[in-house]
């Protein structure tokens, strides 16, 4: 088979056993790591120890699978966590005191590549609630069903020969529902290899201006459901807190300033391809000073070599919740291979719309035939 570095012309989709046993090892590792930051959020703790912890276990974990192989492997997308109205993106520098508090609702969003096999997953958490005999109540238990609901509804609509337009009003009507709006701009999107956001996206809004075009989803397509759902009117807005975490973008420039260049060149061979934050860049940029690390930063923002991902809060009354999935549409239905099970909750909301009911109670999964011994 030789390396997958050797065949950048073939097709790297789910169709190969071995893309989708690297899918699965970038989930498991996912997983874990979402798992120990929820564990860990608790009051009092501090954002910036809960976003180091579940970097360290990505990392931690990455290393003890194919240890043999030469592909890159580890953090798709750093540790951030995001409280009550910030709509994500939060994952500050050393040295910053922001700490969990009782009642706190917490997106933790995370990721995982193996070879460039991409799998995130975001839960959200409210702190000291939320188990058997302790649900989630209110304005809050509202959101948090919301979000999964909807989120539940897109595992059973994205279906090969569907298309993303004919979700979009589904996912409005059904987190209307609950009292809610989607925040607008958030997607549902495909995956490819070392492509953390493919082309195919899917809205959790329908929106006049900028809406994506028509596509149809395809079998061994990968996508990642991401439902960000607001008890306000589901406009994020930038913030004042400077974006902390960047992806290098495809563009090229030649860099006026030696700084910029030291810099750029430091990122280049630590993040060539995956997001990263700043609080990872201060461990791995050994070879620039902090002044270095500052200029080039704001150098290669100017000049679209790195993308920000800025900071955005709702409105300050409004409390914002997440959950992100990724799936594989395999020929046996969809598999959702990330995601912790959803908080307990008590909300006399629900669906109305009879269609949408239905599709909730289905199984996403189609039933596997026994298998046939003989071969085709």
């Amino acid at each position: 088979k030789g390396n997958m570095a050797d065949q950048e012309d073939q097709v790297f989709d789910c169709s190969r056993p071995e893309v989708v046993e690297k899918y699965r090892s970038a989930a498991e590792i996912t997983n874990k790591a979402l798992a120990a930051v929820v564990a860990a959020a608790v009051a009092g703790a501090k954002i910036v120890d809960l976003c180091a912890l579940g970097d360290k276990v990505i990392e931690d974990e990455s290393k003890k699978i194919y240890k043999a192989a030469k592909f890159e492997k580890g953090i798709a997308f750093p540790t951030c966590v995001s409280i009550n109205n910030c709509c994500g993106h939060f994952s500050p520098n050393a040295g910053d005191e922001t700490a969990l508090a009782d009642g706190d609702v917490a997106k933790i969003d995370l990721g995982t590549h193996v070879d460039g096999f991409i799998a995130l997953a975001a839960h959200t958490v409210v702190v000291g609630q939320g188990s058997e005999g302790n649900p989630v109540t209110g304005v809050k238990a509202d959101a948090i069903k919301a979000a999964m609901t909807a989120a539940e509804l897109n595992l059973r609509a994205i279906k090969p020969g569907k298309t993303n337009v004919q979700i979009t009003p589904m996912l409005q009507h059904t987190i209307e529902c609950f009292g809610c709006n989607g925040v607008e701009g958030v997607t549902s999107h495909n995956v490819e290899r070392f492509n953390i956001d493919g082309e195919k996206m899917i809205l959790n809004k329908e929106m006049k201006r900028n809406a994506p075009e028509e596509v149809a989803f395809e079998e061994n397509e990968v996508y990642v459901v991401d439902v960000v759902v607001s008890t306000g009117e589901g406009k994020a807005r930038e913030t004042d807190s400077k974006a902390t975490v960047y992806r290098r973008t495809g563009h090229e420039y030649q860099l006026k300033v030696k700084a910029s260049r030291a810099f750029l060149s430091e990122v280049n061979k630590n993040f060539p391809k995956m997001p990263f934050s700043l609080r990872q860049g201060q461990a791995a940029f050994t070879e620039v000073s902090e002044t270095q690390q500052r200029l080039g930063l704001n150098d290669c923002v100017q000049k679209q070599l790195l993308q920000p991902y800025p900071v955005l809060n709702e409105e300050a009354s409004a409390i914002v919740v997440q959950f992100k999935f990724t799936m594989l549409l395999l020929p046996s239905g969809a598999a959702k291979i990330t995601g912790l099970p959803y908080p307990v909750v008590q909300s006399d909301k629900d669906v109305e719309d009879a269609a949408i009911k239905e599709l909730l109670a289905t199984e996403p999964r189609k039933k596997r035939a026994p298998r046939n011994k003989k071969k085709n």
